[in-house]
């Protein structure tokens, strides 16, 4: 049984209603319910009372150093069982650390963590890693996002790697971490005996120095799938070093976001032979790059090579135009593998839209999800659109915000929503100007199918 609510004001009544529910749930999670300390105590007593209970989710709400302590007397107690804990957001300091190490030292079926937005620091977390280091932590992923966390956290955090092969996944996005540590972080990451899958580095003050270390915990940990290095300004230089661990032949990588790093089209050579020769990689973020239309041509080049099994690309902002439209239709009428387009915020115009529906309606195109939002799109565009809303049936999630579309072309997409044919499930139409007569038909359109998500 789960019990599953957010954003919803916790009167005494409402709680105590709840609390009964929650005696034999297995999931909990309430975000954003203006919960405190009190609200813990009780919390702790369902942990304690609820052996089946396996995953408590609490982000967002004001617990406080207390409410972790009231929480954790329920962790302690050897009938708990909880596996997954989430307290992101809970104004929480340093003073949790050492309640929470106690948890991780003495709790063996915790194996999820996640503390981010939180006020921990470097002295908090140092503490979590002792508890961590304990034979009896079986922690799988620790996520520490937003801790104002420091370069000195390194050293602990190696020390506890080191201890622990149980780890996949670590999350240090939005940290003052900086080159030197993110090195000796990679180094510490190469020699532990943990199967590292997920590794999080958005924001830390990254550059092109240290990618070579990166690089080389891409080699050696052939059990990394997910990498982001978001919103660090490597460039391209960095990108080339990134390349060479990414192009190992042990490198299994799936997932790697490379957003805001101060690519330009001189990336895409690397990139294009990335995507067209490892079979691995299904999704790639290169939001916020100036890839421009020559560095979109290459990465369409290498979409059409037999061997790219890509399924998700993510190329919004990216100073593209109309010009690069034909590439990326040709790429779309070639890649079988292709699920979910983010081309969004970029000068595509009508000329451009008209040119992708052309690849989009190849039968070979298999597109789920087609994001266009701020594209210069006018109402001259959407007959286009409208008839591939209506034929191609696996296009299920379609957004077209902040485009002057006006009430023609919002009228021609309610036109094909309303054919049978159109499999449409999700479309989002946020900033657009219409009439109230188009309102009401958007509104009576949701209720003629219920299946179908307008979002405005």
């Amino acid at each position: 049984m789960e019990l599953d609510i957010q954003c919803e004001e916790m009167s005494p009544s409402r709680w105590a209603e709840l609390l009964t529910t929650m005696k034999s749930c297995k999931t909990i999670r309430l975000d954003d319910c203006n919960l405190s300390s009190s609200n813990c105590e009780d919390l702790s007593s369902i942990i304690n009372t609820n052996p089946s209970l396996t995953e408590l989710k609490l982000n967002n709400n004001e617990l406080g150093d207390a409410g972790v302590e009231y929480l954790c007397k329920g962790l302690l107690t050897p009938s708990c069982s909880l596996q997954k804990l989430w307290l992101q957001n809970c104004n929480l300091t340093s003073a949790s650390c050492e309640t929470l190490r106690s948890v991780l030292s003495a709790q063996p079926s915790l194996t999820e963590l996640h503390v981010g937005d939180n006020r921990l620091g470097t002295a908090g977390v140092k503490v979590l890693c002792q508890g961590m280091m304990n034979p009896s932590c079986k922690l799988q992923k620790l996520q520490l996002e937003y801790c104002e966390l420091t370069a000195d956290i390194v050293e602990a955090l190696n020390a506890a790697l080191q201890s622990k092969p149980t780890l996949k996944e670590l999350s240090l996005s939005n940290n003052t971490l900086g080159d030197t540590a993110i090195k000796q972080l990679c180094r510490g990451l190469v020699e532990a005996s943990c199967n590292l899958e997920l590794l999080h580095l958005e924001n830390c003050g990254i550059t092109s120095d240290s990618c070579m270390e990166i690089s080389a915990v891409l080699k050696n940990k052939s059990s990394l799938m997910d990498l982001s290095v978001g919103d660090n300004k490597i460039g391209d230089s960095g990108l080339a070093l990134l390349c060479q661990g990414l192009m190992h032949p042990s490198c299994k990588i799936q997932k790697l976001w490379l957003w805001d790093c101060d690519l330009t089209s001189a990336s895409c050579k690397d990139l294009s032979r990335l995507i067209s020769t490892k079979e691995t990689l299904t999704e790639i973020s290169l939001i916020d790059n100036n890839l421009r239309d020559s560095g979109m041509e290459m990465l369409c080049q290498a979409l059409k090579d037999p061997k790219s099994k890509l399924q998700e690309l993510w190329v919004r902002e990216c100073g593209l135009t109309t010009a690069c439209c034909k590439a990326v239709s040709s790429a779309l009428s070639t890649n079988k593998h292709l699920k979910v387009l983010h081309i969004g915020e970029n000068k595509l115009g009508d000329a451009g839209v008209e040119l992708l529906c052309e690849g989009l309606m190849h039968p070979n195109c298999n597109i789920q999800s087609l994001w266009l939002g701020n594209c210069d799109l006018t109402a001259g565009c959407c007959a286009t659109l409208a008839t591939a809303m209506a034929t191609k049936q696996c296009l299920t999630e379609l957004d077209l915000s902040y485009n002057p579309l006006e009430d023609e072309g919002i009228r021609k997409i309610c036109e094909a929503l309303r054919k049978p044919s159109c499999n449409m499930q999700q479309l989002i139409l946020y900033d657009i100007l219409w009439s109230s007569e188009v309102d009401d038909e958007l509104r009576a359109l949701e209720e003629s199918k219920p299946e179908v998500k307008i979002i405005s």
